[in-house]
């Protein structure tokens, strides 16, 4: 097993008998632990003591009582929602329901952070036996937001937050002036040559991936999805690029991110693209779901379309939680 992604607190976790994550008192510290949650130098006595009684027993209960005590409105309403978040992780069985039952119930008010921390130790769990760093970088398009660069018929995927903190010294490369970004020691196009680099340098996500390129960025991401869609549901898909929305046939399709939900809504209703939203789409996808799977009459026999698109700001936000809740499997038609 190759190692990547320390910064997900895989290593934090335990395995049930079928492979799904289960939280552990260590996993609950590790929130405890961040910055925001930390209670700060003028943070009352109350809180410190509450921080530290869980620091010491992460699944201890907490009463409102004690909530209400804390001086500070805004240290009370974070302790509510980390508590509130804590039970929630805690009543499923494995971290994957939790997360599944977490987005199907609605993400308002779940700040982004927490769901791309789940995504992050959830897909690293998918991809324990992944070899290919090809589809392994690809896969961070899933939980952090990528900057986009259309270059020479090509399109690469730059992370946005690698880039917006590291706008000196662009002059030092060609590749890091077009993308606005560090310094060019920092930062690398994922290629076949330096691959294996990826490894050791997992956890800084500093690597671009070329969705044209060779091996196929593309195609790489396509991959990254199913492993995504397997440790999620518990079955395998078939996902294969496609180079053109004209011929898909448009029975059921899933938008990765909102600009893309906009773009298949309009191709639903048979609708012309304009060239502006038409040239916001990076990647389109068929999946082939297995026979055997009950899905909704209206998508019986026939693909299901994924959609990737970019803001208008050339950033691309995925949503993989679109992934728990849109594909027309008819176990999420009873449920509705």
């Amino acid at each position: 097993m190759t190692h990547f992604w320390a910064s997900s607190g895989h290593l934090l976790l335990d395995r049930e008998p079928g492979g799904g994550l289960v939280v552990t008192d260590d996993f609950l510290k590790a929130y405890l632990a961040r910055p925001e949650v930390l209670p700060p130098e003028e943070a009352c006595d109350a809180e410190r003591m509450l921080h530290a009684r869980l620091m010491a027993s992460p699944q201890a209960d907490v009463g409102e009582r004690e909530i209400a005590a804390l001086a500070d409105a805004d240290a009370r309403e974070n302790w509510r929602f980390l508590l509130g978040w804590r039970d929630r992780l805690l009543a499923a069985p494995t971290l994957e329901a939790a997360y599944a039952g977490i987005v199907r119930k609605g993400v308002s008010g779940v700040p982004p952070l927490f769901l791309d921390q789940l995504v992050h130790v959830i897909l690293r769990a998918a991809l324990d036996e992944e070899d290919d760093p090809f589809v392994v970088r690809a896969a961070e398009c899933l939980f952090r937001p990528q900057r986009v660069t259309f270059h020479e018929n090509t399109i690469l995927l730059a992370d946005a937050e690698m880039i917006e903190g590291h706008e000196a010294d662009r002059h030092a490369s060609p590749l890091l002036a077009m993308l606005g970004g560090p310094a060019a020691t920092a930062l690398d196009l994922l290629k076949s040559a330096n691959s294996a680099q990826y490894w050791q340098r997992s956890d800084a996500f500093d690597m671009v991936l070329d969705l044209g390129g060779k091996p196929s960025g593309r195609a790489a991401l396509g991959q990254a999805l199913r492993h995504w869609i397997r440790q999620i549901h518990g079955f395998d898909v078939a996902i294969e690029a496609v180079e053109s929305v004209k011929d898909a046939d448009w029975r059921w399709f899933v938008g990765l991110d909102a600009q893309a939900t906009a773009v298949g809504n309009a191709l639903w209703r048979g609708e012309s693209l304009e060239p502006e939203s038409a040239s916001r789409l990076i990647a389109l996808y068929r999946l082939d779901l297995p026979a055997e799977i009950p899905v909704v009459p209206a998508a019986k026999g026939r693909p299901v379309y994924l959609l990737a698109a970019m803001g208008q700001d050339k950033v691309l936000r995925l949503k993989p939680q679109n992934l728990v809740v849109g594909l027309p499997l008819a176990e999420h038609e009873m449920a509705n």
